[in-house]
């Protein structure tokens, strides 16, 4: 869980504030590379606290 949740952490800020990009602009910054990671890393997380909802 740890590594998914450093993963998401690190578009906590970037996502939110399109100038917190160093340079450039957001869409420069993600690729679908990189938003696949962050999407299959939110699924982890989800699934995890289902599984701890329902007890399994």
């Amino acid at each position: 869980m740890l590594k998914a949740a450093r993963e998401l952490d690190r578009h906590y800020i970037p996502s939110r504030y399109p100038n917190a990009h160093p340079a450039g602009t957001p869409h420069e910054s993600y690729d679908e590379e990189t938003a696949m990671r962050a999407y299959e890393s939110a699924l982890k997380i989800v699934e995890f606290v289902r599984r701890i909802i329902e007890g399994r």
